[in-house]
């Protein structure tokens, strides 16, 4: 927890009360933790609930796009950019 509020450049405290739901972060704090995570924003939200994951994707589609976000050899822009491209032949851009 320590190394993810040093990476996020966020308080520990402020970090450890919004992991136990005592504070609702700000899209800003929630950034610069899919930042420190290595993964992106919009994943983030969905997973804070603050965005419907599941909205306009079949299946097929999520688990393309789960399977990219997941790559630990891609860096967090190479994987929007190839969610991006993915979307944009199957014509979910």
């Amino acid at each position: 927890m320590r190394q993810l509020a040093e990476i996020a450049k966020i308080s520990n405290p402020y970090l450890s009360q919004v992991e136990r739901g005592l504070y609702k972060p700000s899209a800003e704090v929630l950034k610069s933790i899919a930042n420190a995570l290595q993964i992106s924003a919009e994943t983030m939200y969905a997973q804070a609930g603050l965005l419907d994951d599941s909205q306009g994707r079949d299946e097929g589609h999520h688990g393309v796009e789960h399977a990219v976000k997941l790559d630990p050899r891609l860096t967090v822009d190479q994987k929007e950019a190839l969610i991006r491209i993915y979307r944009s032949f199957v014509g979910r851009e």
